[in-house]
C-alpha cells in the first residue's frame, strides 16, 4: 500500500501550512510508516492512504516520487 505522508520537518515549531510537504512510501499500514519515519523527527500532520483513482491522481503527479525507507 501507498501512503502520502504530510509533515512539518521541524519537530518543535508550530505547524503551518505554507510549510508542510509531503512524501509517499510504501508501506503494510500506518503504524509501520510512523515507525519507518521515526528517526527522522519529523512533525507529522497527516497520513492517507492512497488507492484507486486517488493514487493514480498521485502517480501522474510531477512530484510523486516513492520514498524507499
Amino acid at each position: 500500500m501507498i501512503y502520502k505522508v504530510y509533515y512539518q520537518e521541524n519537530l518543535t515549531q508550530v505547524p503551518i501550512r505554507e510549510n508542510t510537504k509531503q512524501l509517499y512510501i510504501e508501506a503494510d499500514s500506518e503504524r509501520t510508516v510512523r515507525e519507518k519515519l521515526k528517526e527522522r523527527k519529523y512533525n507529522i500532520e497527516l497520513i492517507q492512504l492512497l488507492e484507486g483513482a486517488h493514487l493514480e491522481y498521485e502517480q501522474a503527479s510531477p512530484h510523486f516520487e516513492l520514498e524507499q525507507v
